[in-house]
C-alpha cells in the first residue's frame, strides 16, 4: 500500500518555504445572515495567500528541490489548468531551470497570464490529451523532466504541510475539506492529520459536473466519471481517479459533492465574510464545509486557490443572492 508519511512531510517542512508562506487559518463569522447553517465553526486556510496565489508552490516546491543538477539541466516541465503550472514555473525559476507547461484548455486567461509571467513555455492542449498524460506520465510533445502535478510523493509530502499548519493553529479540528483534483492536495493533508490528529475526519468536495471520487468510494474502487462536463470549477473534479492514487484516497471519510450554484454562493459568502478572492475550486471545500456534511464542530475549508478571472468571478458573485 502506498503511503506519505510524517517524517515526509516534516521533512518537506524544512524545505517548501523557500517558495511557499505560512498562511493563516481564519475564523468566518457565519451569523447574521439570511441563511443559517448547521455548522458552529468554519475556518478558512488561505491558500489564496501564497505567492502563486495556490497551494501548489508548496508541492511543486518539495519536488522540484529533490532534483539533482543533472536533471535541473534537462528541463523541467508539467501538466496542468494552472495552478501547478505557476507553481512548477516559480519552483524551476528559483532552481535556475527552464519549465515548459502542458496547458489544459479550460484554464482561465488569468492562469495563462501568471504562467507566462513566470517564464514558463506554454504548450495548449485539450483537456483529453491533458488527463491522457496524467494518467500515463508521459507526452511526446514534451521534453525534460516531468513534474506530475499529483501523482508524485515528493508533491504530495510538501502539500502535507499546510496539514501541519492546521495542527498547530487549530489542534481540536473535527474536520478538514479540500477539493480534489487529482488528489494530491487531500491526501497530503490527509497524511499529516492521519499521524498527529487521527480522530479528525478529512473529506474530499467535488462539484456535481465532475466527482468521480464518490463514484469510486462507493463502488470500492477507482471510476471514471462518464457524465463529466466542464465549468469554472477548473481546478477540482477530474475526469478519473488514478489507481495510483487510490490507496492514498480510498481512506477518506467521504466526498461531498456540491452543486455549481453552491460553489457560487460559497464564494459570495467567502468575499462578504473574508474579503477573500475564491476560485472555483476553493469556492467547492466552502461549501461542502457549509452543506454540515463534513461535521458540526470544528471545520477547515482548505481555499485552494484564487486564480479566476475577476470578470467571470464577478459574474459569478453577482449572480448569488
Amino acid at each position: 500500500m502506498r503511503h506519505i508519511t510524517l517524517d515526509a512531510i516534516r521533512d518537506a517542512a524544512t524545505r517548501v518555504y523557500g517558495g511557499a508562506i505560512r498562511t493563516p487559518l481564519i475564523r468566518i463569522d457565519l451569523t447574521g445572515g439570511p441563511v443559517t447553517y448547521p455548522l458552529a465553526e468554519l475556518y478558512l486556510k488561505l491558500e489564496v495567500l501564497q505567492p502563486i496565489g495556490s497551494f501548489k508552490i508548496r508541492g511543486a516546491y518539495n519536488a522540484i528541490r529533490q532534483l539533482s543538477p543533472a536533471e535541473l539541466a534537462q528541463g523541467v516541465w508539467t501538466v496542468s489548468a494552472g495552478n501547478a503550472a505557476q507553481g512548477v514555473a516559480l519552483a524551476a525559476r528559483k532552481a535556475g531551470a527552464r519549465c515548459s507547461v502542458m496547458v489544459m484548455d479550460t484554464a482561465p486567461d488569468t492562469k495563462i497570464q501568471a504562467i507566462q509571467r513566470l517564464g514558463a513555455s506554454i504548450v495548449r492542449a485539450t483537456y483529453d490529451e491533458c488527463w491522457r498524460t496524467v494518467e500515463q506520465h508521459r507526452s511526446d510533445r514534451m521534453t525534460g523532466v516531468f513534474v506530475h502535478p499529483f501523482d508524485d510523493d515528493r508533491f504530495i509530502a510538501g502539500n502535507g504541510t499546510a496539514g501541519l499548519e492546521i495542527l498547530e493553529d487549530l489542534p481540536d479540528v473535527d474536520a478538514v475539506v479540500a477539493p480534489i483534483g487529482g488528489g494530491g492536495l487531500l491526501a497530503g493533508v490527509a497524511a499529516a492529520l492521519a499521524a498527529l490528529r487521527p480522530q479528525a475526519r478529512v473529506f474530499a468536495a467535488e462539484p456535481a459536473t465532475a466527482a468521480p471520487l464518490a463514484a469510486s468510494l462507493a463502488a470500492g474502487a477507482p471510476q471514471y466519471f462518464p457524465s463529466w462536463q466542464a465549468s469554472f470549477v477548473d481546478g477540482a473534479g477530474g475526469k478519473s481517479v488514478l489507481p495510483t492514487m487510490w490507496p492514498l484516497l480510498q481512506g477518506l471519510a467521504g466526498s461531498i459533492v456540491v452543486s455549481l450554484d453552491e460553489v457560487a454562493r460559497a464564494m459570495r459568502l467567502a468575499a462578504d465574510r473574508a474579503h477573500v478572492i475564491a476560485e472555483g475550486a476553493a469556492g467547492c471545500a466552502i461549501a461542502a464545509a457549509l452543506s454540515g456534511r463534513a461535521g458540526t464542530g470544528k471545520v477547515v475549508a482548505i481555499v485552494s486557490g484564487g486564480n479566476i478571472d475577476l470578470p467571470k468571478f464577478a459574474s459569478l458573485v453577482g449572480a448569488c443572492s
